[in-house]
């Protein structure tokens, strides 16, 4: 019997590097322009393209944008930090070096929770937080050559670093859609990944118990990965190769034998290839960059920053379910971003039912949100609008159909929901001689579904109820409607 035979557990370690493009209004080290899309090579200068005499000057909204996400997580940032050139030749990086951190980030040894689909949450150690400059882009689709745009040479790339804490692709991708939100409810990246601004370089390898023994695979780094998608098959891939691998040489196939690697991830096969052999710190011949001075991060500064991070996304939740009674799922969507979460607050702060707003919010609102690819507070809903149309709902003034319509109208041209619903005679009707001419017409028209009714059929009844709403065109307060309906059937 082989050893293979006899594995008992296999336990993926998975540690994750997340780059992340800060939404500075310039790059880190000069005054060119921070932006997405435009025609290659427009937003350089003589900095960022490595000129010969051309000095760096540090981005402070850039320091302060990676603090703040080191103290959101926890971490320890020091009073003292400094830079250090990260030595290597690539065609899109014209200094041949990277002007980066080594070993004194700004922010280090934090905890970061997770939420899992069991509902619990999970702690993942953040071992680092560093600032560094971007790369620039090779384009590889031109006839006959490959092109360098430097336009993303020298934006502010803040590498977050974690600890091998995540045992499951389930984790890993938890872990990566948080640390997304994260970012994006701090307000310092826009995080979207079809421009670049967050990537993904995950560290995997397994710990196989066999016989007895604990068997340690190849750490491989998989480089460069743009979406959740690819995350989540080149992770799941790596699981499922390495453990191959191991039963088909488990003397061979280890840590201590074959080190670290890099490789790379093929979309179109949902592979991962092999790139070359891991480089260590000393490959990079570290060394602090005498352009630039250090980091002093004073007392005053670091309490400015923290009094701006607020609620977080974790805390957000758990208050919803607990003070607002939403479900996980209504919490978990509310909190995808700061500003529609204050929304709800601000409309219940007026005197508006919290579920009220919640079934509005989630229902038309999220679903005109996702048509135009933004966020329910970017569709213009001011908060005393949605306290105004929970309100008509909970007064029964207006049914729910009738209320999205309204809803509709409020983010297309803006107003006040209940001036809207008068204009549009979608106000519900509770006067009883008008609701008495509807249900006095329903009857007559109906002899035997009454007969019926006034036999105990309850089915019928609610025929009746729908012949009543149909007369009135949705107009009629259902439940002051019924109450007539049931007196004249003598119920």
């Amino acid at each position: 019997m082989t050893r293979t035979t006899n594995i008992s557990k296999v336990t993926p370690v998975v540690g994750l590097e997340i780059h992340v493009e800060l939404a500075t209004q310039t790059k880190m080290f000069c005054r060119c322009i921070n932006q997405f899309g435009d025609e290659p090579n427009t937003h350089v200068c003589p900095v960022c393209m490595a000129m010969p005499g051309s000095l760096p000057v540090m981005n402070r909204q850039a320091v302060a944008f990676s603090i703040k996400v080191g103290l959101a997580l926890g971490c320890t940032v020091p009073e003292y930090t400094k830079w250090d050139r990260k030595n290597y030749y690539y065609p899109d990086l014209p200094k041949n070096y990277q002007i980066s951190q080594y070993d004194l980030p700004l922010a280090a040894h934090g905890v970061f929770e997770i939420p899992l689909e069991s509902g619990e949450t999970k702690a993942i150690r953040v071992l680092r937080a560093h600032l560094e400059e971007d790369a620039g882009k090779n384009i590889h689709d031109l006839p006959g050559c490959t092109g360098v745009d430097l336009n993303r040479a020298g934006v502010p790339l803040l590498e977050i670093v974690s600890e091998p804490d995540m045992n499951s692709v389930e984790e890993v991708l938890g872990y990566a859609r948080s640390m997304q939100r994260l970012v994006r409810w701090l307000g310092v990246s826009e995080a979207n990944m079809q421009m670049g601004h967050m990537r993904f370089e995950p560290n995997i390898n397994l710990h196989i118990e066999a016989g007895g023994q604990t068997y340690k695979t190849p750490i491989v780094e998989v480089k460069n990965l743009n979406s959740f998608r690819a995350l989540e098959r080149a992770v799941a891939y790596e699981i499922s190769r390495q453990t191959s691998e191991w039963k088909a040489d488990p003397e061979g196939f280890t840590l201590a034998k074959l080190g670290k690697q890099n490789r790379g991830y093929d979309d179109n096969t949902e592979k991962t290839v092999f790139q070359r052999e891991k480089e260590e710190a000393h490959d990079y011949r570290y060394f602090p960059d005498p352009d630039l001075p250090a980091v002093v991060v004073d007392e005053a500064w670091r309490e400015s920053i923290a009094g701006d991070i607020g609620e977080l996304p974790l805390a957000r939740r758990q208050r919803y379910m607990d003070a607002y009674r939403l479900a996980f799922q209504e919490a978990d969507a509310l909190t995808m971003d700061a500003a529609t979460g204050d929304l709800l607050d601000a409309a219940v702060a007026v005197g508006a039912e919290p579920k009220r707003c919640v079934n509005l919010l989630l229902g038309r609102a999220a679903a005109i949100a996702k048509e135009r690819d933004c966020t329910i507070a970017d569709l213009g809903i001011a908060a005393g609008q949605l306290a105004e149309l929970a309100t008509m709902l909970t007064d029964s003034n207006i049914n729910a159909t009738s209320a999205e319509t309204v809803l509709v109208a409020v983010i297309e041209d803006g107003g006040s929901p209940a001036e809207i619903a008068e204009v549009q005679g979608l106000l519900q009707v509770s006067d009883t001689g008008r609701l008495e001419v509807w249900v006095d017409e329903a009857i007559a028209e109906n002899p035997d579904a009454v007969a019926k009714a006034r036999e105990g059929d309850k089915k019928v009844l609610g025929f009746l109820m729908g012949q009543v709403m149909k007369k009135s065109r949705g107009a009629a307060n259902p439940g002051e409607a019924n109450k007539l309906l049931k007196q004249k059937l003598g119920g």
